[in-house]
């Protein structure tokens, strides 16, 4: 597996710091600059895996600097995650019209955000991801078909299997019963809605056998989410 090289342009120096540290922890090759206009010439001298980027940052802003790196050759398809204090809807749906391909909102957990870069990369890039997907004490063996929960096996059926797989690739995210039925199942899918809930159920005993929390949140009149800290 690759080293991932991530650009990370955040103008904040004591978050920039963690940030840096906790990617190199996770092998990232990261290059940091609290400056819009230099992150622009970074990305085109030597284009990155994966872009983190500060809604506010010196120079330009994060949005201009998101249009800039979407339009430029070298980094049209590469992957854009914005870090932004802003939790209005409105500037979320600006920031992913923009370009960004997901937005993480301060304050975040660094260990979260590991979580979210390691999801996008492995849909624009599953060959710098690896094989594995984890979250929290969940750790899944695409590959395999295997699932671990603390070290210790999960049997899971295959409809359980793909459900727990969607949302260990977007950890975090509400999905509503309609987007599971699409995600999960299909766009032909003539299941109902509530067949969702069965399965979330039989997820639901098979991950938490033993005692140990319930990791999938329920969010009222929303949908269902992997969220171990309960914060939703």
């Amino acid at each position: 597996m690759g080293r991932a090289k991530m650009l990370l342009v955040e103008d904040d120096a004591a978050l920039a710091e963690l940030l840096v540290y906790h990617f190199k922890r996770e092998d990232f090759d990261v290059v940091q600059t609290p400056d819009g206009e230099e992150a622009l010439l970074l990305a085109q001298e030597t284009p990155p895996d994966i872009v983190l980027l500060d809604w506010m940052v010196e120079g330009i802003s994060g949005l201009e600097v998101c249009r800039r790196l979407r339009r430029m050759t070298e980094t049209a398809n590469v992957p854009i995650i914005m870090l932004t204090a802003r939790g209005e809807e409105e500037d979320r749906v600006r920031g992913l019209e923009t370009g960004a391909d997901d937005y993480v909102t301060k304050p975040f957990s660094p260990r979260e955000l590991v979580a979210r870069v390691g999801a996008v990369l492995r849909r624009v890039r599953p060959g710098l991801a690896g094989e594995a997907l984890i979250y929290a004490d969940i750790e899944m063996d695409t590959v395999g078909h295997k699932v671990k929960r603390s070290g210790s096996m999960v049997p899971l059926g295959p409809t359980e299997f793909r459900l727990l797989k969607h949302f260990l690739e977007h950890p975090g995210w509400v999905f509503s019963r309609e987007r599971l039925l699409d995600s999960v199942w299909g766009h032909d899918s003539d299941i109902e809605p509530r067949t969702v809930d069965v399965h979330i159920r039989r997820l639901r005993k098979a991950i938490n056998d033993g005692g140990r929390p319930d990791i999938i949140r329920t969010v009222r009149s929303a949908g269902y989410a992997l969220d171990s800290e309960g914060r939703l």
